[in-house]
């Protein structure tokens, strides 16, 4: 493996039957150092060629990201000495982990759309979506925890994202019943066991971890999804993502989402370039899953980026209420 504390055995047995055999030693080796501060230019207030000149003006050192032209790595230089310049106080920058940026590309919002974030707090998917749709359409943001919705309350005024909405804070399982069939547009970057994330040299980054993880985590999932679902309008697009490996929190939420909905709920190929992945899982533990839940991808940890899932879906026609559950 690498130096340093080593990850959960039980951790390391299961990830090596979900990583492709060729893939391996890059992926383990991606565990020992932590990855490089990265951000995104807030496309409302300015552009990447003016930050990139200001910033290597002042000493710094940014790489352009090939898939989306609006990110860049930090290669020389602290981010706590980013976090002092002019362009990072001015809300013209948001340091957010590259993988972090693809659910809202692959989600793809318009500008007319209305669109729905979650789980959305601190707001690093919340201001980006608001920088893709042009700060115009309507974007409602949820979260349940007050104190992180105080921090995006800030960040959304930093970044100047205006067409922006919150939620008082709220359990998101439940918005469906204020938000029936109401948005153009889901996203769900959902809770999970963040194993994507895992560092040797930071060992409260694992520590948590026990077999049961994942399938306390999917209980959550599945009701969120829930609430996604029918929240979103038929005919609207969802993306479900996650910062883990697990097919317990991926594919079988897939899985359980088709088994649940049915032919209302269609997986679409994701055509938004992506760093290193490979298609989801076509079975687990000996349960086969239909042909379409591979369509979702899962982004491979690199020296640069942290592990991630996601998937984009078609709810394709109305969903019946759940009657015994308005209350």
């Amino acid at each position: 493996m690498v130096k340093g504390r080593p990850l959960p055995q039980a951790f390391l047995e299961k990830l090596q039957r979900i990583i492709p055999v060729n893939q391996w030693n890059k992926v383990s080796r991606s565990f020992a150092s932590p990855k490089p501060t990265t951000f995104r230019v807030n496309s409302l207030k300015t552009n990447g060629p003016t930050i990139k000149q200001k910033l290597e003006s002042n000493g710094f050192k940014i790489e352009n990201v090939i898939w989306y032209k609006d990110a860049f790595l930090l290669r020389k230089g602290a981010q706590k000495d980013l976090e002092k310049t002019d362009v990072y106080k001015k809300g013209q920058i948001y340091v957010q982990g590259l993988s972090s940026m693809i659910p809202p590309l692959v989600l793809d919002p318009k500008p007319e759309d209305k669109v729905l974030d979650l789980t959305a707090a601190p707001g690093s998917k919340t201001t980006q979506l608001s920088c893709l749709m042009n700060n115009q359409g309507q974007i409602t943001a949820n979260d349940e925890n007050p104190i992180r919705l105080e921090k995006m309350k800030a960040n959304l005024d930093l970044q100047e994202a205006l067409n922006v909405t919150l939620l008082e804070p709220g359990d998101g399982g439940l918005v469906w019943k204020t938000h029936w069939e109401s948005f153009d547009r889901v996203l769900l970057d959902a809770p999970c066991s963040s194993e994507g994330r895992f560092e040797l040299e930071s060992p409260s980054t694992f520590g948590y971890w026990k077999k049961d993880t994942n399938r306390r985590m999917a209980k959550l999932q599945r009701r969120l999804f829930k609430s996604a679902v029918l929240a979103l309008k038929p005919g609207g697009t969802l993306v479900y993502s996650t910062c883990t490996f697990a097919p317990e929190e991926n594919e079988m939420v897939l899985n359980w989402a088709l088994e649940t909905y049915g032919d209302a709920l269609s997986i679409e190929d994701i055509s938004t370039p992506l760093p290193l992945h490979t298609r989801g899982l076509g079975a687990w533990d000996n349960v086969p899953f239909p042909p379409s839940i591979p369509k979702s991808a899962r982004i491979l940890p690199t020296a640069d980026v942290e592990g991630f899932f996601v998937a984009k879906l078609k709810k394709t026609k109305a969903v019946p209420p759940p009657v015994n559950e308005w209350a």
